[in-house]
C-alpha cells in the first residue's frame, strides 16, 4: 500500500494540534472550574457568616461580666462577626469595629511572645501546660499543686507567663506585650484606660495569686508589677475585625495574612494552639472542643476567637456571657459556622470506601 509521506506528516501534525487544543481546552476548563470553586468558597464564607449573625442577632441569653465594674457598662447589644482566611480574605458582619477590652484572650498572645523568645520548654517547666480542673482564677489550684501543673490560660499561669516576658523594666516588658498584640492585629492597638483603672482597683485576688506563686518560686519578676502588666494587657481594646485577623495570624502559622508580617514562628503557634485547645474556654473547654474541634479562647469582655489551622480564624464580639464566662452568641455563631463549613478537623471522610460484609 502506497502512502504519501506528506499526508502521513499532515495527519500526525493534525492529531498533534488536536491534542494540544484538547489539552488547552481541558486546562482552561479546569482553570475556570478552579476559579469558580474559589469564588463559590468566598461566597459561602460570607453567606455562612451572614446567616449565623442573623440567626443569633436577637438572642437575649447571658449577661455582661460585672465583677469588673467597667465591663457591666459595655452595651450588651454589641455584636460583630469576623472570619479571615489565611490568604487574607475578610468576611465581616455587624459591629466589627466597636471595641471591647480583650481580657483573657490576651493570654494567648503573651504566651506566644514568651514561647517565641524563651522556647516551649520554658513555659512547660516554669508555668505548666495542664488543665487545672478548677475555675480560671482558682487559688486552691495553686495551693494544691504548689504552683505547678497550671497553664497560661488560667489567671495564675497567665500572670506567671507575663512575668516571663523579656525586659528588664516595666516599659520594656509592656512594649513587648503591646507590640505582639498590635503585630497580630496588623495595626497599633491601645489600652482602654477606664477598664484598666477599673480592673486595677479590683484585682486583689490576682495580686494574692501572684504572691502565692512567688512563695512557691513560680514567679519570675516582681509580683506586683507583673500583676499590673497582666491587668493592663487585659484592657487592650479590640473589635471583632482585630480579633479575626489575630486568629487568622495563628491559623497562618504566625504570619499576619493581611500585612504579611511574620509575627512568630510556626513552631510557636503549634504550642500555643495546643494550650488553647485544652484550656481556652475556662470550665467548658472540653465541651467547646467536643463541638468544634478548634483551638479557641474567650475573654470576659465578650470576645471569642477560634483557629482553623491552615484555613481561617474567626472572631465574635458579644458581651453577654454564660455561667462559665464565655460569650453566648460567640459560641453559637462559631458552632454554626464550623458545622456549615465542615471545618472541624476531626471530621474525616474515608479515603477508602467501606466494604459491606
Amino acid at each position: 500500500m502506497n502512502m504519501n509521506p506528506m499526508n502521513h506528516l499532515t495527519k500526525r501534525t493534525t492529531l498533534g494540534l488536536f491534542a494540544i487544543a484538547l489539552g488547552s481546552g481541558l486546562c482552561a476548563q479546569k482553570t475556570m472550574k478552579t476559579a469558580t470553586v474559589a469564588a463559590d468558597a468566598g461566597k459561602d464564607y460570607q453567606t455562612v457568616v451572614d446567616a449565623a449573625y442573623t440567626k443569633y442577632k436577637d438572642l437575649k441569653e447571658g449577661k455582661n461580666a460585672d465583677y469588673i465594674p467597667a465591663l457591666a457598662q459595655v452595651p450588651s447589644d454589641l455584636f460583630g462577626v469576623s472570619l479571615v482566611t489565611v490568604d487574607g480574605k475578610q468576611y465581616h458582619k455587624g459591629d466589627v469595629d466597636s471595641p471591647v477590652s480583650i481580657q483573657s484572650i490576651s493570654k494567648v498572645f503573651a504566651l506566644a511572645r514568651v514561647i517565641e523568645d524563651e522556647g516551649p520548654k520554658a513555659v512547660q517547666d516554669k508555668v505548666g501546660v495542664d488543665a487545672t480542673g478548677e475555675v480560671f482564677n482558682s487559688i486552691t489550684a495553686v495551693e494544691r499543686m504548689r504552683g505547678k501543673e497550671i497553664n497560661p490560660c488560667v489567671n495564675p499561669g497567665a500572670i506567671a507567663t507575663t512575668s516571663l516576658v523579656r525586659g528588664k523594666t516595666y516599659e520594656e516588658k509592656w512594649n513587648a506585650i503591646i507590640g505582639i498584640h498590635s503585630d497580630m492585629a496588623g495595626r497599633p492597638l491601645q489600652v482602654n484606660q477606664p477598664v484598666y483603672e477599673s480592673e486595677a482597683a479590683t484585682n486583689q485576688r490576682n495580686q494574692a495569686i501572684a504572691h502565692l506563686l512567688l512563695a512557691y518560686e513560680r514567679m519570675y519578676w516582681d509580683p506586683v508589677k507583673s500583676t499590673d502588666l497582666y491587668t493592663k494587657q487585659c484592657a487592650i481594646n479590640v473589635g471583632s475585625r482585630d480579633l479575626g485577623i489575630m486568629a487568622a495570624t495563628l491559623a497562618n502559622g504566625g504570619v499576619n495574612p493581611v500585612t504579611g508580617k511574620r509575627v512568630v514562628s510556626p513552631e510557636t503557634v503549634e504550642h500555643v494552639l495546643a494550650v488553647m485547645a485544652t484550656a481556652g474556654l475556662y470550665d467548658d473547654s472540653g465541651i467547646w472542643l467536643y463541638n468544634t474541634g478548634l483551638p479557641g479562647k474567650s475573654g470576659v469582655g465578650g470576645g471569642l476567637i477560634a483557629v482553623c489551622p491552615g484555613k481561617f480564624g474567626i472572631a465574635v464580639v458579644s458581651p453577654p456571657l454564660d455561667a462559665a464566662g464565655n460569650s453566648v452568641k460567640g459560641q453559637r455563631v462559631i458552632y454554626d459556622v464550623v458545622n456549615e463549613l465542615k471545618a472541624n478537623p476531626y471530621l474525616v471522610q474515608p479515603k477508602v470506601p467501606a466494604v459491606k460484609k
